[in-house]
């Protein structure tokens, strides 16, 4: 007698179930999707298998509103929201219209999810979306808190940010030598957009490319980039990272000259600070500690804080951000007591910049309107990468900006000078 085959012994289905207890992570707890993959895709040995199960997880969430839309109109009864058979079919879906993988593969590796399930109402609305030519449209649908939240923000222009994610960002890279942005976007292959950055299409492992031993470079956002840009060069002088991990800022400061000191109050996440340092070659006194209650021995010439918030500015790669929900006013509050304990820290002609990676007007825009007691500086198009420009006096960029070079996440800068 044959023996029936378990569902892992169907190769590419741990990759599927990994994907689903990553939607399951995200949806149902309100994990961030970097956190919760590592535990998940622990267990699957082919680094290849790893990268799809997030990739799909990815799509899924990126998608998810239009994917609902497709499965309710292949359904006479609506699934609840929380049923195993529609996040399975969202995984499915995803698959075949985002990922171009075929129809009997996917419904090969999805329907064993659904042992003792409703595998053939999955399997039969999988098959009416997909003969019947069904398309996802052009942009993804924005969830309906986050679109009616934006829209009052952006009006029109939320479109514009919704067309900015239907696509996953190429890979950008922070030089630790601008003077060798030529070198290295020959070397690499890439494009650059600012002195100092490299923009590549999205590959593999990033630690096979050249460089990375050497410490040459760090991934990390053009937008994100920017607020230590707006610092210049150091020269010797002090400068303070707060909420510093994993380290691009504390590595951009002290690759220009400045000497810094970088807190975080997490331990975990310092250790990837500290490995980051070592990496490049570069140097940073390192504190584990909160910025609420530390108090530094001297005060600094800069400080860079890049506050805790939303990070709602990084759904374009983080599509998880729009399906969980951001207590915005404890956050408002939180840095509007670091933005005030920062700017006492300042010495006479120090600067102070506040940067979050966030859509929301509330932490940026709003919470700089609201911040006394310091000189504004105001953000100078000549500093910023091309094609950005300043808004009235500060930093602003969305996913819809750069287009037509790839885009960038969505991001909000603000400088003062202590006189």
């Amino acid at each position: 007698m044959a023996r029936s085959t378990a569902p892992d012994e169907v190769p590419g289905v741990p990759a599927r179930r990994a994907a689903l207890r990553l939607l399951d992570a995200v949806l149902r707890r309100g994990d961030p999707l970097d956190q919760a993959a590592p535990p998940i895709l622990r267990g699957i040995e082919r680094g290849d298998d790893r990268a799809l199960a997030l990739a799909i997880a990815q799509e899924s969430l990126r998608w998810m509103a239009d994917l609902d839309a497709l499965i309710d109109g292949a359904t006479r009864q609506v699934l609840p929201e929380d049923a195993k058979a529609r996040s399975v079919l969202r995984i499915m879906l995803a698959q075949a219209l985002r990922l171009g993988l075929p129809g009997h593969a996917v419904v090969a590796t999805g329907l064993p999810l659904l042992v003792g399930g409703p595998r053939r109402l999955a399997h039969g609305v999988f098959s009416a979306v997909t003969r019947g030519g069904a398309a996802l449209p052009p942009a993804p649908t924005l969830p309906p808190p986050v679109a009616a939240r934006w829209s009052e923000a952006w009006g029109d222009r939320v479109g514009v940010i919704a067309q900015g994610l239907a696509e996953p960002p190429p890979l950008d890279l922070t030089l630790r030598d601008p003077a060798e942005t030529s070198l290295w976007a020959e070397r690499l292959g890439g494009q650059s957009l600012a002195p100092g950055h490299i923009r590549m299409a999205r590959a593999g492992s990033v630690e096979v490319l050249p460089g990375f031993g050497e410490g040459s470079w760090w991934v990390q956002d053009l937008s994100a980039s920017v607020p230590a840009r707006l610092l210049g060069a150091g020269e010797g002088r002090r400068a303070l990272d707060l909420c510093a991990a994993p380290g691009g800022k504390t590595m951009q400061l002290a690759a220009a000259g400045w000497k810094v000191t970088a807190l975080d109050k997490s331990s975990r996440r310092t250790e990837r600070l500290t490995e980051n340092l070592r990496r490049s070659r570069l140097e940073a006194e390192v504190v584990v500690a909160d910025a609420l209650t530390w108090q530094p021995d001297a005060p600094f010439d800069a400080i860079l804080l890049d506050a805790p918030c939303s990070a709602t500015g990084t759904c374009r790669r983080h599509p998880d951000v729009l399906h969980r929900h951001a207590a915005l006013e404890e956050l408002v509050a939180l840095q509007a007591a670091m933005l005030q304990r920062a700017a006492g820290w300042l010495a006479p002609g120090g600067t102070l910049v506040y940067a979050v990676c966030s859509l929301e007007p509330a932490e940026g825009e709003l919470q700089a309107a609201a911040f006394t007691g310091l000189w504004q500086v105001p953000v100078m198009d000549e500093e910023l990468p091309a094609g950005l420009s300043a808004q009235d006096g500060n930093f602003r960029s969305d996913p819809g900006m750069l287009a037509d070079k790839g885009g960038i996440d969505g991001f909000f800068a603000a400088r003062w000078r202590k006189i």
